[in-house]
């Protein structure tokens, strides 16, 4: 049984990939800070028959996550598939932004991805095979006023993960990101009407394509996949 190590798996496309990783024969160790939610996802998933763990953890805590995850995932080891799901935005004029505001977007859309990454690439680089898969967003390709923190964020988590890719292609892993357009999640600050977000991708969708780039076969490698839902004018 392979396992998938998936971070921000309390909620939105985090859990769609706990479930279907985990029904698709998948061990799945799910982090996030909401250990309740956690604990809810992984009795579910057990109960039917499938295998999952779970650790409650602040990401965005580095001294947090270099205590914590190496002795969860020592009792779980080799992960073979790495998705960074976790994530947020704060959104307004630059102007309004306070260094923590820009501590937390970075600290958790980057410097997660650059801990977890690491963690698991020492096992990658012995078993000579793994997939590290990044759940971005569409605007780690454009950008968009009032969002300049964000934006920032994708672009150096797409660049970070752009480089790893050449790096350690020669040992066997796979690197890959995922760019979701508007997708009906309790991401977005502003709740829009039903009307619209039911023609957004649904946090459903985007795992599916991520489990996709997942089982492709051995030789293959998914470097990027963008997806869009049909009414967003990219």
């Amino acid at each position: 049984m392979k396992t998938c190590l998936i971070s921000g798996a309390s909620q939105g496309i985090g859990e769609s990939l706990a479930y279907l990783f985990a029904k698709s024969g998948y061990n799945v160790l799910l982090l996030a800070r909401d250990g309740l939610k956690l604990e809810t996802i992984c009795s579910e998933i057990n109960s039917g028959e499938g295998s999952a763990h779970f650790l409650p953890i602040d990401l965005t805590n580095a001294e947090e996550v270099l205590q914590k995850l190496p002795s969860f995932l020592d009792q779980f080891q080799p992960v073979n598939v790495l998705i960074n799901n976790a994530g947020c935005g704060i959104f307004g004029p630059m102007e309004d932004f306070s260094l923590a505001d820009y501590d937390r977007v970075m600290d958790l859309n980057l410097k997660a991805s650059f801990l977890l990454t690491s963690l698991v690439l020492k096992g990658m680089k012995e078993e000579r095979s793994g997939h590290v898969i990044a759940v971005a967003s569409d605007v780690s390709k454009r950008t968009f006023a009032r969002g300049s923190l964000y934006c920032a964020s994708k672009y150096a988590q797409d660049a970070l993960f752009s480089a790893l890719r050449k790096e350690v292609r020669p040992f066997g892993i796979k690197v890959s990101v995922v760019y979701p357009g508007l997708t009906d999640t309790a991401f977005h600050p502003v709740k829009e009407p039903e009307s619209v977000t039911k023609q957004w991708l649904t946090a459903d969708q985007v795992a599916q394509a991520v489990l996709f780039i997942a089982e492709a076969p051995g030789q293959v490698v998914i470097d990027e996949l963008m997806i869009h839902p049909l009414s967003q004018d990219y």
